[in-house]
């Protein structure tokens, strides 16, 4: 009798996939006396007319003062969910753009908002920092007017689908910013030279435009600089101006030493708050507050507070509010220097972390017998 086969016969089986159905639609709102607008009310808020995608109603609320007092400079948009509402909610997702004048999205002024459960307890969900105010006048008001889209995309049923066993070709990661580094790199159809110091960088208009309003002002703007001789920038080093270039077509910090980080993101700090760089204003935010120590907290702070750094401010106040940390920075070189270029921050100090540190409980001296 022949052996029996070792081998084992593959089990039945399969697969199947969740599929969502949904619903799209968009809305334009056109603010037509924009300046009529203004002083409303920081967090008071404007709703548009409603429209319905998805079996529901909806409406944009425009905040033309900010939703609060920290981003009062800033202009706030949000989707509602009008009532009424269903009891479990509704589930959607959408994008805010700002149009230019020819109705076509802003890239820079695209943002997309993840899945979001619209209920009667939280009805609405937004942005409380889309555009700063000077930049939607000086660039994006024309004849006292603009106009804003939602693209909204509401889900109306989770289903499982039976489908077959064959996986799906892999979709690789997203490599764009390659490309456009490659495109830096290259130099091929760049039309606009910088001189920074000793060095010369030759760049894309349209892609620094993109990226920084102040880039699309000086170069596309009323007030356009001539450029065909070339743009002198003066005040920043060189390879400050070529980490921020790098950022600008990548959206990533280029390689660094580690001895070179804190130098270069208190630089590029300053570079991106001149160009109106947000990310990149945050990410070096990020980086310094885990370079905070005795020696450079004082001086730290005095670079928060010009730039308006909110969240390297707090940085710093946490650092000081550790035991024996406020004495220790009061008498150094640096605190003078921080009373003499921010006052006000220095009772702002004070209030916040000297109490704290004056709350801890003194060790007493032991007594002699």
């Amino acid at each position: 009798m022949p052996p029996a086969s070792s081998s084992k016969s593959a089990g039945a089986g399969s697969t199947s996939t969740l599929v969502a159905d949904k619903a799209t639609g968009w809305h334009v709102l056109r603010v037509k006396d924009y300046s009529a607008t203004k002083a409303h009310g920081v967090g008071n808020y404007i709703k548009s007319s409603p429209f319905t995608v998805g079996g529901h109603s909806w409406s944009i609320a425009y905040f033309p003062d900010g939703h609060d007092e920290k981003t009062a400079d800033y202009i706030r948009f949000s989707l509602f969910l009008e009532p009424p509402f269903p009891n479990n909610g509704v589930k959607a997702q959408f994008k805010l753009s700002l149009l230019d004048q020819a109705g076509k999205p802003v890239p820079q002024y695209t943002m997309n908002f993840e899945m979001h459960r619209y209920t009667s307890n939280g009805p609405d969900w937004g942005c409380s920092c889309f555009i700063q105010r000077i930049d939607l006048e000086l660039m994006y008001v024309k004849d006292d007017s603009f106009r804003i889209r939602c693209d909204l995309t509401v889900v109306m049923d989770i289903r499982p689908v039976v489908t077959t066993s064959a996986e799906s070709p892999r979709v690789p990661p997203s490599n764009l910013h390659q490309h456009l580094g490659g495109l830096l790199t290259s130099k091929v159809g760049g039309d606009v030279t910088f001189y920074v110091g000793e060095e010369q960088y030759t760049a894309h208009k349209v892609v620094l435009a993109m990226r920084s309003t102040v880039f699309m002002a000086e170069l596309f703007g009323p007030m356009k600089e001539n450029t065909e001789t070339g743009v002198r920038i003066d005040d920043m080093e060189s390879r400050v101006f070529e980490a921020m270039l790098h950022f600008i077509y990548t959206d990533m910090l280029p390689p660094m030493d580690e001895c070179d980080k804190m130098w270069m993101a208190q630089h590029l700090l300053v570079a991106a708050d001149r160009y109106n760089l947000q990310r990149l204003k945050l990410i070096c935010e990020d980086m310094l507050g885990g370079y905070i120590n005795l020696e450079i907290v004082a001086t730290t702070l005095v670079l928060a507070e010009q730039l308006s750094c909110q969240g390297l401010k707090e940085a710093c106040f946490k650092f000081l509010k550790a035991p024996g940390n406020l004495n220790a920075v009061m008498e150094s070189d640096g605190y003078q220097h921080l009373k003499a270029s921010c006052p006000s921050l220095v009772e702002d100090l004070l209030a916040m972390v000297a109490p704290f540190v004056c709350s801890r409980p003194t060790p007493k001296k032991p007594r002699l017998k």
